[in-house]
């Protein structure tokens, strides 16, 4: 072989050479990059304000954290009020094996835990995850599962209701007999209501669709109307509110979205802050951090909200004082 020859067989092993460690550079650049990208599955029971904000808040974390554009693949989902959804949600979500999901309020959580025990998942807006049967105490689960509670003090429910109307001896309360969150509430202020005088009337609406009627019940039977996040109740709230200003009969929420929605007043939590406060946990787990290792966190942030224009119009006059201690007055 002639020496022209091979410094041309040299020539072509050296670009042979060179294109491989190219391709190889390509392929590793473009794993690593697929390493570094996190899924994030999120899902909730059904589509109303609150969830939505918690929904919201989670992302603005997690964009905070660093967590955007290529570096997330997010997804969301709603059951639209159905646990059967809810259910399919979740095994569809396993099937994908995303590095965690997000799952927002106690059905959906439910269904969510109930179906996998090494994907990591965070719930958010469950009043009680133990009697929910997400964890078995406040404390690192050492499991799959660590979330955010909206567990509210409801002693300081009935104080507001007692600012609003003194003298209160019945209280209403309508809900889901199948939601745990409620539930929980309502043995709560069974518990503590008798020892002030006060009587717990319960009207239970087990869908959507029986909110109205559910309410009428308790037309003459209560002097105010109490709710708690149950996600039937707040999903159709706007049915309530008619009875309500139909009947002149007060309504009270611990969610601060109803005061908008005709609520004459709610002392509660902020859920884009319990949202952010839940996209915090997905990030420590998306870096690295085991979610069993992690304590059950609590929102320990409320704020007043009143609705003076709704108040009239259910037949109560909110006081000065009351007004002025308010976050937020809505017009």
């Amino acid at each position: 072989m002639s020496s022209s020859s091979c410094r041309t067989q040299r020539r072509h092993l050296l670009q042979i050479a060179a294109a491989a460690v190219l391709a190889s550079s390509v392929i590793f650049g473009a794993s690593h990059a697929q390493a570094q990208s996190k899924s994030v599955a999120v899902t909730a029971i059904v589509e109303h304000p609150a969830l939505d904000s918690v929904r919201d808040g989670v992302r603005e974390a997690l964009e905070e954290a660093g967590f955007t554009g290529d570096k997330l693949k997010w997804q969301y989902q709603s059951a639209q009020g159905n646990p059967g959804t809810a259910a399919q949600i979740a095994r569809n979500y396993i099937g994908q094996r995303p590095d965690v999901i997000v799952a927002i309020a106690t059905p959906s959580a439910q269904a969510v835990v109930s179906a996998t025990k090494d994907i990591p998942v965070v719930f958010s807006a469950v009043t009680d995850p133990i009697a929910a049967q997400l964890v078995k105490s406040w404390e690192p689960s050492g499991t799959n599962v660590t979330g955010v509670s909206d567990a509210l003090s409801l002693q300081d429910q009935v104080d507001l209701i007692k600012q609003i109307i003194p003298g209160v001896k019945r209280i209403g309360m309508v809900y889901n007999p199948g939601e745990a969150n409620s539930v929980v509430v309502v043995e709560e202020l069974k518990r503590i209501l008798p020892a002030q005088g006060i009587e717990l009337v319960e009207s239970t609406a087990p869908r959507t669709v029986d909110i109205t009627a559910a309410a009428r019940n308790l037309v003459g039977k209560v002097d105010v109307i109490y709710t708690n996040t149950d996600n039937n109740v707040v999903s159709a709230y706007e049915s309530l509110v008619k009875v309500a200003v139909e009947a002149k009969l007060p309504l009270v929420a611990s969610d601060t979205d109803s005061v908008k929605r005709g609520a004459i007043a709610a002392l509660g939590i902020d859920y884009r802050d319990l949202g952010r406060q839940t996209g915090q946990m997905v990030a420590r787990i998306l870096n690295g951090e085991a979610p069993g290792s992690m304590a059950i966190e609590r929102s320990t942030k409320t704020a007043l909200y009143v609705n003076p224009k709704a108040a009239q119009a259910q037949g109560v006059t909110l006081s000065q004082e009351l007004i002025a201690s308010a976050k937020e007055v809505i017009e």
